[in-house]
């Protein structure tokens, strides 16, 4: 007993060590698996897998009965993006922007600034879901307000607000 009386502080720090390296042993790591397109994590899969939403048959039907419906009433149902007219713009100057994320609007038909300003919240939200790992990205860094100075050439604006090109 009065040897752990005499050394204490030395049991005292041999145990926090202890505690130190049996954390950086066993803590919890994130596990992260790249493909050759996008990065996916674990998450991202669940979340794939939990929606189903459009892979059915009955999904399909309702969607060509709302299409038929539209045509009759003469409304229309299935919101269009907004189409490009001239020769793209860099997306890429767009603060947020990289050039993954800027090939994923390319994939999805959009290549100008001005088809970005044009975009409703609603356009918004649904091409911000089909972004895979850059969901988010849209409100995060308002790529959207960024497009709108960008698309009027208000460089001075955008400037002024978002920093130097």
């Amino acid at each position: 007993m009065a040897f752990i009386q005499a050394y204490w502080p030395i049991f005292l720090v041999a145990l926090i060590i202890g505690i130190l390296v049996g954390y950086l042993v066993f803590r919890p790591r994130q596990r992260v698996r790249l493909s050759d397109k996008t990065p996916v994590r674990p998450h991202m899969t669940m979340a794939a897998m939990a929606s189903r939403e459009g892979r059915q048959f009955t999904d399909s039907g309702a969607a060509a009965a709302s299409d038929v419906v539209g045509d009759i009433l003469g409304v229309r149902v299935h919101e269009e993006l907004p189409g490009a007219s001239g020769p793209p713009d860099d997306l890429r100057q767009l603060k947020g922007v990289g050039p993954k994320f800027a090939e994923l609007l390319n994939q999805r038909g959009i290549i100008r600034f001005d088809q970005i300003a044009k975009l409703s919240p609603s356009q918004v939200e649904v091409l911000d879901e089909s972004m895979g790992p850059f969901r988010g990205r849209f409100a995060r860094d308002r790529i959207v307000e960024q497009a709108q100075f960008l698309a009027g050439g208000d460089i001075d604006g955008y400037e002024a607000k978002f920093g130097s090109l």
